[in-house]
């Protein structure tokens, strides 16, 4: 049954591979169960309730990239939008947590309707393949940034902004999560040179139980005071009351203390973060997977925007932010994933996380670091599909903005749009308009009125 709905053979795969690809990404995303429902409790959320709508939000979106496309890449509440609604929607513009999530909802079904009318995917096929191979290299530095800092390798400096963290000092907590991150990426590398299957998956649960075995030999010990908990899981049970308090209540508002302006502002905002995070986290993910076509158009690509379109759309309904491809679903690929089966796995474990949340928001995140280092490299290895030599700088130089910009400034979309508007600038200077989609010049043209009035 399995091989007819997902086509196994197809896609040159097995289900044990893709079962292990699975739980791959979930491990490696899992972190969003303990992040989001802190974040969203800042807005004045329940964390619980936030920690159930996120599992079903993201089992039911996972679900629909099964289904629908058949695709390996797995949903769930998206880093950065979260805290776009905590921090900037309610923090700074006084708004209540509900109008935030009707915010999220009408962002949702416009997704919903640019998904069916093709706009989307239109968008996709329309961006240059150096600038989509650009996204895959730069999306590779990102998640392995983010691995660093998740780790506690890389910590900020006042006056280089970032710099290496100082293992000796606080040895117990920070110091010996950051080294055995080290460790542990150090072993997933060996791991996957030597072909063991499962490696990224190997690296995290060796990382996460050299990291048990340190705090029974005393070397870490746990400080919750300062967010370094015990490495062991609870067996806990969820409060399932505690759902009412979010489900429905985008719905809940009183829309004379809405200003139309500033909500249309919240929802272009929305929309423009989540189409293109998806859309660089399609093309980046596709792309490694090699899931593209010679015209480097990924051929599911409208079923694989349905299906976020619905996550985002349901998600708000059960009450979290913005629900989005998740660029971890890198690691599943990295692990042999290629198929719904390997989201589906995900998306069953995120459903079952409801029931036994402790042990999974136990996975500590300098054991899920390695994984991203270790796929940042793996996705990194791309560049070399670019080709550097003058001929080609017209293309090269937009990839190269693109890749320095996702890390830098901390953003996908950021790295897509100055790639985008330097490749059209760049081209129309130097006589090569033929080249220049129509749709790449009005994408153009809204990024830098992005920057202008955004």
């Amino acid at each position: 049954m399995l091989e007819k709905i997902f086509k196994l053979k197809k896609n040159n795969t097995n289900v044990k591979t893709e079962i292990v690809a699975g739980i791959t990404t979930f491990m490696t995303m899992a972190y969003i169960l303990a992040v989001n429902p802190a974040i969203l409790s800042d807005a004045g959320m329940n964390p619980t309730a936030v920690l159930i709508a996120t599992c079903l939000a993201s089992f039911v979106g996972t679900a629909c990239m099964a289904f629908f496309a058949n695709l390996p890449f797995v949903l769930s509440a998206g880093m950065g939008l979260n805290a776009f609604f905590a921090y900037t929607i309610v923090g700074i513009m006084g708004y209540p947590w509900q109008i935030a999530l009707l915010a999220v909802l009408v962002e949702g079904i416009i997704f919903l309707v640019l998904s069916l009318t093709n706009v989307r995917e239109a968008i996709f096929n329309a961006i240059p393949v150096s600038i989509k191979t650009a996204v895959s290299v730069g999306i590779g530095l990102f998640i392995a940034f983010i691995g660093l800092q998740n780790a506690g390798i890389c910590v900020k400096n006042d006056s280089t902004l970032v710099s290496i963290t100082n293992f000796t000092q606080n040895f117990s907590t920070s110091g010996i999560c950051a080294l055995l991150a080290v460790l542990g990426t150090m072993f997933t590398f060996v791991m996957y040179q030597k072909k063991v299957k499962g490696s990224v998956l190997v690296g995290i649960l060796a990382t996460w139980g050299a990291g048990m075995l340190c705090q029974l030999a005393g070397l870490y010990v746990p400080d919750p005071e300062n967010g370094f908990y015990t490495l062991f899981p609870g067996f806990g049970m969820t409060d399932f009351n505690a759902f009412s308090e979010t489900f429905g209540q985008c719905f809940n508002v009183d829309f004379s203390t809405i200003d139309v302006f500033s909500f249309v502002v919240i929802i272009f905002s929305f929309l423009f973060v989540d189409l293109f995070d998806t859309l660089g986290t399609l093309i980046g993910v596709s792309a490694k997977a090699k899931m593209l076509d010679r015209e480097g158009k990924l051929p599911a690509i409208k079923p694989a925007l349905l299906a976020d379109s619905v996550a985002t759309t349901v998600g708000a309904v059960f009450g979290t932010s913005t629900t989005t491809t998740f660029v971890e679903s890198s690691a599943g690929v990295a692990a042999g994933g290629r198929t719904g089966l390997t989201a589906l796995t995900a998306g069953i474990l995120f459903l079952v996380s409801i029931f036994f949340a402790p042990v999974f928001t136990a996975i500590p995140s300098f054991a899920t670091a390695p994984s991203l280092i270790v796929v940042g490299f793996l996705m990194f290895s791309a560049i070399s599909e670019i080709k550097f030599d003058e001929k080609n700088y017209t293309e090269a130089i937009p990839a190269y903005i693109c890749i320095l910009s996702m890390p830098l400034f901390y953003s996908i979309s950021e790295g897509i749009s100055l790639g985008i508007i330097s490749y059209t600038v760049i081209n129309m200077i130097c006589g090569n308009r033929k080249k220049i989609k129509p749709l790449i010049y009005v994408l153009s043209v809204l990024f830098i009125l992005k920057y202008i009035f955004l």
